[in-house]
């Protein structure tokens, strides 16, 4: 594992170079060589630090986009070249890698661990959030690895209809709180750039709206009184072990009292507040989560 990780850092100090003097990928293979004669005594992993950067440099374009779908509000000119480039590879590896070889959360930890030691302070939680985003939202670039992940877990249900796949309940709310005069609603941001509702998977018996108040203190800190349902919606997904699911997401409104909120560990999020009911109109929702926003505002103002 030691080996490896040399290797991955080998990989991004030469990415680094062809990023920065803008060199051809033939150049970049013989940059390569000298950056490990010059950093590891060690040359039996010489082939695997050839490929990973010769699949970098060939899927570049494919991977970017992905990086730019998954933080759109970082072009990849306005990320750091060291942080892009570990994006690059964690991306390579989580999604056209032989994950026999790499499993998909070695993949993540080691680009996290190559961010923290070369980036800059939140280079480790900005790759955290990226990669873990596509790890849980963007399977379908990785399809042609998932017959080795469904041979292996025996998952065959990738060739189902969509209202035959398995169903996971997931519970959340639209949770406002009153201070003095005003009504605020507290939203959580992910690395896709979009203010949204803070929502978690329901456990197998477990009570709808009990689960929602749990994965709501767990997401946000914040204890909460749900009032009523406002809505559902759902949505494919794929999960690396039970293979493509329906995320059924079922809403409440629910009030809190107005206190600080701690933003959880929850793959795919980086920030949380208390915004004012005026203050929303300009947010960027999802397309199906401003109906149910739009839905909870209406009934606040009536009341």
């Amino acid at each position: 594992m030691a080996n490896r990780h040399l290797s991955r850092s080998i990989v991004l100090q030469t990415l680094f170079e062809w990023d920065f003097k803008s060199i051809s990928q033939k150049e970049a293979l013989t940059a390569l060589k000298r950056n490990a004669d010059e950093m590891s005594e060690n040359s039996r992993d010489f082939s695997f630090m050839e490929n990973l950067l010769s699949g970098v440099l060939e899927k570049r374009k494919e991977l970017d986009n992905i990086i730019e779908k998954a933080a759109p509000e970082w072009p990849i000119d306005k990320i750091s070249m060291v942080d892009r480039n570990v994006l690059r590879i964690g991306l390579f590896e989580l999604l056209f890698g032989d994950r026999e070889e790499v499993p998909p959360k070695v993949a993540i930890n080691e680009s996290i661990e190559l961010a923290k030691t070369y980036g800059g302070d939140a280079s480790g939680k900005f790759a955290n959030g990226v990669l873990g985003a596509v790890y849980k939202e963007l399977g379908e670039p990785g399809k042609e690895d998932q017959s080795k992940r469904k041979k292996k877990n025996k998952i065959k249900n990738e060739d189902l209809p969509d209202d035959q796949v398995p169903v996971e309940n997931l519970g959340g709310a639209v949770v406002f709180a009153r201070k003095g005069k005003d009504v605020y609603l507290a939203l959580v941001h992910d690395v896709f750039g979009h203010w949204t509702l803070s929502k978690g998977r329901i456990e197998e018996g477990e009570d709808l709206e009990q689960g929602t108040i749990r994965e709501i203190k767990e997401e946000l800190g914040l204890d909460i009184k749900i009032q009523e349902q406002i809505g559902q919606n759902g949505y494919i997904a794929y999960d690396p072990e039970k293979g493509k699911i329906k995320k059924q997401v079922t809403y409440f409104l629910a009030e809190s009292s107005f206190d600080d909120i701690t933003l959880g560990s929850s793959g795919g999020l980086d920030d949380a507040k208390w915004f004012k009911l005026a203050d929303i109109l300009d947010l960027n929702f999802y397309d199906d989560i401003l109906p149910l926003v739009t839905k909870a505002v209406k009934t606040l103002v009536k009341s």
